[in-house]
């Protein structure tokens, strides 16, 4: 799951990102609103934490924005105002939750954990495809009543395909969930091919099951 943190005060930020990474999250961070603006605009995130006080303006303008552009997105407000009116003004221009600084970084671990299963998993636990059950929050994978073992990046691609099944997914926009803005300096997409092939075989092994479709020209989708 790849999660945006936008929060200006440069420790806290970097502290949230490698807790996060810790916990098998893919992050990215912004401290402006303006490189906020430009992530959200060039890239696609399950969940956004964001801060409304940043130096160049307001987080609830971005948030505004990102509803209209990806209203699947999660949003966290992460901010040192505890006024109920910014509260409500978040939540009313859609975002999820809203934290108040200093909190503790389990408990928005937790907060999370919690906003992907309402919004990916319907609120669920585990997720069951055929024969294949997919734990989220403890990153196991069981094909035919036995645990797979699987990659982090394999998993993350897994969980990337399960949540956008019977979309088409282009090389391009598998390349940067995984990867994020550093995929745009690739010379090819040989390492797409290259855990797509792994993640493939090892379903097929033990399920006999070909999960994915090459759509010509395009990309992949994943079929159950």
């Amino acid at each position: 799951m790849k999660i945006l943190v936008i929060e200006d005060e440069l420790d806290l930020c970097e502290t949230i990102v490698a807790y996060l990474e810790e916990e098998g999250y893919r992050c990215e961070q912004a401290g402006t609103l303006e490189l906020g603006s430009e992530k959200v605009n060039l890239y696609e995130y399950d969940c956004m934490l964001v801060d409304i006080g940043l130096p160049d303006g307001s987080g609830l303008s971005l948030i505004k924005e990102l509803k209209k552009s990806h209203p699947e997105t999660g949003i966290i407000i992460i901010s040192a105002k505890n006024s109920l009116d910014d509260k409500i003004s978040g939540l009313d221009l859609g975002a999820d939750d809203y934290l108040t600084k200093p909190f503790h970084l389990p408990e928005l671990n937790s907060r999370v954990k919690s906003l992907l299963r309402r919004r990916k998993f319907e609120g669920k636990q585990k997720l069951v495809i055929d024969n294949i059950i997919i734990q989220p929050e403890n990153r196991q994978v069981f094909a035919s009543g036995e645990q797979l073992p699987l990659t982090r990046k394999e998993f993350d691609l897994l969980m990337f395909f399960v949540s956008n099944r019977g979309r088409v997914l282009t090389k391009e926009s598998i390349a940067e969930h995984l990867w994020g803005d550093f995929a745009d300096s690739a010379d090819s997409f040989d390492f797409v091919y290259s855990h797509i092939k792994n993640l493939r075989r090892k379903l097929f092994e033990r399920t006999g099951t070909d999960y994915f479709q090459n759509v010509y020209g395009t990309g992949y989708t994943f079929t159950a």
